[in-house]
Protein backbone atom coordinates (compact mmCIF):
# COMPACT_ATOMS: atom_id res chain seq x y z
CA UNK A 1 0.00 0.00 0.00
CA UNK A 2 1.46 3.33 -1.08
CA UNK A 3 2.00 6.00 1.57
CA UNK A 4 -0.15 9.06 0.87
CA UNK A 5 1.59 12.19 2.13
CA UNK A 6 0.10 15.61 2.87
CA UNK A 7 2.26 17.04 0.09
CA UNK A 8 0.70 14.62 -2.43
CA UNK A 9 -2.81 15.57 -1.28
CA UNK A 10 -1.93 19.27 -1.56
CA UNK A 11 -0.50 18.80 -5.08
CA UNK A 12 -3.61 16.93 -6.27
CA UNK A 13 -5.85 19.59 -4.75
CA UNK A 14 -3.94 22.35 -6.56
CA UNK A 15 -4.18 20.41 -9.84
CA UNK A 16 -7.89 19.67 -9.64
CA UNK A 17 -9.57 22.05 -7.21
CA UNK A 18 -11.18 19.09 -5.41
CA UNK A 19 -11.51 18.95 -1.60
CA UNK A 20 -8.76 17.61 0.67
CA UNK A 21 -10.65 14.48 1.75
CA UNK A 22 -11.71 13.68 -1.82
CA UNK A 23 -8.08 14.04 -2.94
CA UNK A 24 -6.84 11.76 -0.18
CA UNK A 25 -9.46 9.11 -1.03
CA UNK A 26 -8.62 9.33 -4.74
CA UNK A 27 -4.88 8.95 -4.07
CA UNK A 28 -5.55 5.97 -1.80
CA UNK A 29 -7.71 4.32 -4.48
CA UNK A 30 -5.05 5.07 -7.12
CA UNK A 31 -2.29 3.73 -4.84
CA UNK A 32 -0.43 7.03 -4.97
CA UNK A 33 -0.46 7.41 -8.76
CA UNK A 34 -1.19 11.12 -9.38
CA UNK A 35 -2.53 10.69 -12.94
CA UNK A 36 -4.85 7.85 -11.90
CA UNK A 37 -6.04 9.90 -8.94
CA UNK A 38 -6.99 12.74 -11.30
CA UNK A 39 -9.02 10.26 -13.36
CA UNK A 40 -10.76 8.98 -10.21
CA UNK A 41 -11.80 12.53 -9.30
CA UNK A 42 -12.92 13.31 -12.86
CA UNK A 43 -15.00 10.14 -12.99
CA UNK A 44 -16.76 11.29 -9.83
CA UNK A 45 -17.29 14.74 -11.31
CA UNK A 46 -15.03 16.34 -8.72
CA UNK A 47 -12.31 17.68 -11.03
CA UNK A 48 -11.94 19.50 -14.30
CA UNK A 49 -9.20 18.55 -16.80
CA UNK A 50 -6.03 19.00 -14.74
CA UNK A 51 -3.13 20.71 -16.42
CA UNK A 52 0.21 19.33 -15.38
CA UNK A 53 2.29 22.39 -16.25
CA UNK A 54 4.21 23.13 -13.07
CA UNK A 55 4.67 26.64 -11.85
CA UNK A 56 8.06 27.72 -13.11
CA UNK A 57 10.52 29.16 -10.65
CA UNK A 58 12.96 30.44 -13.28
CA UNK A 59 12.61 33.85 -14.87
CA UNK A 60 13.37 34.84 -18.46
CA UNK A 61 11.81 35.95 -21.73
CA UNK A 62 10.12 34.11 -24.59
CA UNK A 63 10.50 35.87 -27.94
CA UNK A 64 8.41 35.01 -31.02
CA UNK A 65 9.45 36.55 -34.33
CA UNK A 66 8.27 36.29 -37.96
CA UNK A 67 10.15 37.02 -41.20
CA UNK A 68 9.23 39.99 -43.40
CA UNK A 69 7.42 37.71 -45.87
CA UNK A 70 5.54 36.05 -42.97
CA UNK A 71 6.54 32.55 -44.11
CA UNK A 72 9.11 31.73 -41.43
CA UNK A 73 8.78 32.10 -37.69
CA UNK A 74 10.91 31.36 -34.63
CA UNK A 75 10.32 31.28 -30.91
CA UNK A 76 13.20 31.25 -28.41
CA UNK A 77 13.42 31.09 -24.62
CA UNK A 78 16.28 32.77 -22.75
CA UNK A 79 16.24 32.27 -18.98
CA UNK A 80 17.73 34.38 -16.23
CA UNK A 81 17.62 34.37 -12.44
CA UNK A 82 15.33 37.25 -11.49
CA UNK A 83 12.27 39.11 -12.71
CA UNK A 84 14.29 42.30 -12.35
CA UNK A 85 16.54 41.18 -15.22
CA UNK A 86 13.81 39.57 -17.34
CA UNK A 87 11.94 42.88 -17.54
CA UNK A 88 15.07 44.90 -18.29
CA UNK A 89 15.22 46.40 -21.80
CA UNK A 90 18.88 45.42 -22.22
CA UNK A 91 18.04 41.77 -21.53
CA UNK A 92 15.18 41.89 -24.04
CA UNK A 93 17.57 43.34 -26.63
CA UNK A 94 19.76 40.24 -26.22
CA UNK A 95 16.74 37.96 -26.69
CA UNK A 96 15.74 39.94 -29.79
CA UNK A 97 19.23 39.54 -31.22
CA UNK A 98 19.16 35.78 -30.61
CA UNK A 99 15.71 35.50 -32.23
CA UNK A 100 16.95 37.39 -35.31
CA UNK A 101 19.89 34.95 -35.59
CA UNK A 102 17.44 32.02 -35.33
CA UNK A 103 15.27 33.52 -38.06
CA UNK A 104 18.32 33.78 -40.33
CA UNK A 105 19.80 30.31 -39.75
CA UNK A 106 16.69 28.20 -38.93
CA UNK A 107 18.53 26.03 -36.37
CA UNK A 108 17.63 22.41 -35.72
CA UNK A 109 18.13 22.78 -31.97
CA UNK A 110 19.59 24.95 -29.19
CA UNK A 111 23.17 23.83 -29.82
CA UNK A 112 22.91 24.73 -33.50
CA UNK A 113 21.56 28.15 -32.56
CA UNK A 114 24.38 28.74 -30.08
CA UNK A 115 26.87 28.12 -32.87
CA UNK A 116 25.02 30.40 -35.31
CA UNK A 117 26.17 33.86 -36.38
CA UNK A 118 24.69 36.94 -34.73
CA UNK A 119 26.12 40.06 -36.36
CA UNK A 120 29.69 38.79 -36.52
CA UNK A 121 29.85 36.69 -33.36
CA UNK A 122 28.23 33.46 -32.25
CA UNK A 123 24.98 33.38 -30.34
CA UNK A 124 26.91 31.68 -27.53
CA UNK A 125 29.16 34.74 -27.33
CA UNK A 126 26.07 36.95 -27.21
CA UNK A 127 24.76 34.93 -24.26
CA UNK A 128 28.13 35.21 -22.49
CA UNK A 129 28.07 38.96 -22.98
CA UNK A 130 24.51 39.03 -21.61
CA UNK A 131 25.72 37.22 -18.46
CA UNK A 132 28.52 39.74 -17.93
CA UNK A 133 26.35 42.81 -18.55
CA UNK A 134 23.27 41.67 -16.61
CA UNK A 135 25.24 40.09 -13.75
CA UNK A 136 23.15 36.94 -13.72
CA UNK A 137 23.40 33.45 -15.12
CA UNK A 138 21.50 33.31 -18.45
CA UNK A 139 20.67 30.16 -20.37
CA UNK A 140 19.23 29.58 -23.85
CA UNK A 141 16.85 26.71 -23.15
CA UNK A 142 14.54 26.29 -26.18
CA UNK A 143 14.13 27.21 -29.82
CA UNK A 144 11.54 26.22 -32.42
CA UNK A 145 11.37 27.10 -36.10
CA UNK A 146 8.21 27.15 -38.20
CA UNK A 147 7.85 27.38 -41.99
CA UNK A 148 4.45 27.63 -43.69
CA UNK A 149 2.48 29.50 -46.35
CA UNK A 150 1.67 32.08 -43.67
CA UNK A 151 2.75 32.61 -40.05
CA UNK A 152 1.71 35.04 -37.32
CA UNK A 153 3.09 35.54 -33.82
CA UNK A 154 2.15 36.92 -30.42
CA UNK A 155 4.08 37.56 -27.19
CA UNK A 156 2.06 37.67 -23.99
CA UNK A 157 2.65 38.85 -20.43
CA UNK A 158 6.03 40.57 -20.70
CA UNK A 159 7.55 37.60 -22.51
CA UNK A 160 6.02 34.85 -20.39
CA UNK A 161 4.34 33.19 -23.41
CA UNK A 162 5.37 33.20 -27.07
CA UNK A 163 3.19 31.80 -29.86
CA UNK A 164 3.55 31.04 -33.57
CA UNK A 165 0.52 29.99 -35.66
CA UNK A 166 0.81 28.38 -39.10
CA UNK A 167 -1.78 28.88 -41.84
CA UNK A 168 -2.50 27.68 -45.35
CA UNK A 169 -3.68 30.60 -47.48
CA UNK A 170 -4.84 31.13 -51.04
CA UNK A 171 -5.32 34.51 -52.71
CA UNK A 172 -4.10 36.40 -49.63
CA UNK A 173 -0.79 38.16 -48.91
CA UNK A 174 0.37 36.74 -45.55
CA UNK A 175 2.51 39.82 -44.88
CA UNK A 176 -0.41 42.24 -45.31
CA UNK A 177 -1.48 44.26 -42.29
CA UNK A 178 -5.03 42.86 -42.42
CA UNK A 179 -3.88 39.25 -42.39
CA UNK A 180 -1.31 39.85 -39.66
CA UNK A 181 -3.94 41.53 -37.48
CA UNK A 182 -6.11 38.44 -37.87
CA UNK A 183 -3.13 36.13 -37.31
CA UNK A 184 -2.18 37.95 -34.12
CA UNK A 185 -5.74 37.49 -32.85
CA UNK A 186 -5.50 33.73 -33.38
CA UNK A 187 -2.04 33.58 -31.78
CA UNK A 188 -3.44 35.55 -28.81
CA UNK A 189 -6.16 32.90 -28.50
CA UNK A 190 -3.49 30.19 -28.30
CA UNK A 191 -1.63 32.16 -25.62
CA UNK A 192 -4.76 32.75 -23.54
CA UNK A 193 -6.60 29.42 -23.81
CA UNK A 194 -3.78 26.92 -24.53
CA UNK A 195 -5.61 24.50 -26.87
CA UNK A 196 -4.13 21.03 -27.33
CA UNK A 197 -4.49 21.00 -31.15
CA UNK A 198 -5.41 23.29 -34.03
CA UNK A 199 -8.16 20.96 -35.30
CA UNK A 200 -9.88 17.89 -33.89
CA UNK A 201 -8.26 15.52 -36.39
CA UNK A 202 -4.88 16.45 -34.88
CA UNK A 203 -5.78 15.33 -31.35
CA UNK A 204 -3.76 12.27 -30.31
CA UNK A 205 -6.04 9.20 -30.60
CA UNK A 206 -4.70 8.02 -27.22
CA UNK A 207 -5.96 11.26 -25.65
CA UNK A 208 -9.39 10.83 -27.27
CA UNK A 209 -9.55 7.22 -26.07
CA UNK A 210 -8.59 8.26 -22.54
CA UNK A 211 -11.17 11.06 -22.42
CA UNK A 212 -13.89 8.75 -23.76
CA UNK A 213 -13.11 6.19 -21.06
CA UNK A 214 -13.64 8.90 -18.42
CA UNK A 215 -16.91 10.05 -20.00
CA UNK A 216 -18.21 6.49 -20.24
CA UNK A 217 -17.37 5.90 -16.59
CA UNK A 218 -19.15 9.15 -15.67
CA UNK A 219 -22.20 8.15 -17.74
CA UNK A 220 -22.30 4.70 -16.10
CA UNK A 221 -22.56 6.41 -12.69
CA UNK A 222 -25.86 7.95 -13.85
CA UNK A 223 -27.55 4.54 -13.89
CA UNK A 224 -29.30 5.34 -17.17
CA UNK A 225 -29.80 2.79 -20.01
CA UNK A 226 -26.67 1.88 -22.00
CA UNK A 227 -27.80 3.59 -25.21
CA UNK A 228 -28.34 6.83 -23.26
CA UNK A 229 -24.94 6.43 -21.62
CA UNK A 230 -23.34 6.25 -25.08
CA UNK A 231 -25.05 9.50 -26.09
CA UNK A 232 -23.96 11.19 -22.87
CA UNK A 233 -20.35 10.13 -23.42
CA UNK A 234 -20.41 11.22 -27.08
CA UNK A 235 -21.85 14.60 -26.07
CA UNK A 236 -19.10 15.13 -23.52
CA UNK A 237 -16.43 14.24 -26.08
CA UNK A 238 -17.94 16.81 -28.43
CA UNK A 239 -17.71 19.40 -25.63
CA UNK A 240 -14.06 18.38 -25.10
CA UNK A 241 -13.28 19.10 -28.77
CA UNK A 242 -14.97 22.50 -28.58
CA UNK A 243 -12.94 23.43 -25.51
CA UNK A 244 -9.58 22.00 -26.55
CA UNK A 245 -9.34 22.46 -30.35
CA UNK A 246 -8.31 25.94 -31.47
CA UNK A 247 -10.67 26.35 -34.44
CA UNK A 248 -13.67 25.15 -32.41
CA UNK A 249 -13.04 27.30 -29.35
CA UNK A 250 -15.13 30.38 -28.62
CA UNK A 251 -13.13 33.37 -29.88
CA UNK A 252 -11.75 35.32 -26.90
CA UNK A 253 -12.60 38.68 -28.51
CA UNK A 254 -16.17 37.64 -29.43
CA UNK A 255 -17.58 34.62 -27.61
CA UNK A 256 -20.56 34.50 -29.98
CA UNK A 257 -18.36 33.02 -32.71
CA UNK A 258 -15.70 30.31 -32.91
CA UNK A 259 -12.14 30.87 -34.09
CA UNK A 260 -13.11 28.90 -37.20
CA UNK A 261 -16.04 31.21 -37.91
CA UNK A 262 -13.83 34.26 -37.38
CA UNK A 263 -11.29 32.75 -39.80
CA UNK A 264 -13.96 32.28 -42.47
CA UNK A 265 -15.15 35.87 -42.01
CA UNK A 266 -11.63 37.25 -42.49
CA UNK A 267 -10.98 35.00 -45.51
CA UNK A 268 -14.16 36.24 -47.18
CA UNK A 269 -13.27 39.85 -46.42
CA UNK A 270 -9.76 39.42 -47.86
CA UNK A 271 -11.03 37.59 -50.94
CA UNK A 272 -9.27 34.27 -50.42
CA UNK A 273 -9.10 31.20 -48.19
CA UNK A 274 -7.44 30.62 -44.82
CA UNK A 275 -6.91 27.37 -42.92
CA UNK A 276 -5.36 27.19 -39.43
CA UNK A 277 -2.82 24.39 -39.68
CA UNK A 278 -0.71 24.27 -36.51
CA UNK A 279 0.73 26.29 -33.65
CA UNK A 280 3.75 26.39 -31.35
CA UNK A 281 3.28 27.71 -27.81
CA UNK A 282 6.17 28.32 -25.41
CA UNK A 283 5.22 29.23 -21.83
CA UNK A 284 8.22 30.26 -19.75
CA UNK A 285 9.61 27.36 -17.77
CA UNK A 286 7.39 24.59 -19.18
Amino acid sequence: MATITAAMVKELREMTGAGMMECKKALTEAEGDMDKAVDVLRTRGLAAVAKKAGRATNEGYVMAKVSDDAKTGVVVELKCETDFVSTNEKFRAYVERIAKAALACKPADVEALKAADADGETVEAVITDCIHVMGENCDLTRVAVSEAQAIASYIHGAGKIGVLVEFEVEGIDPASADFQTYGKDVAMQVAAIAPIAANRDQVDPAVVEHEMSIYKAQAAESGKPENIQEKIAAGRLEKFYKEQCLTEQAFVKDADKTVGAYTNEVAKKLGGSIKVVNFIRFALGE
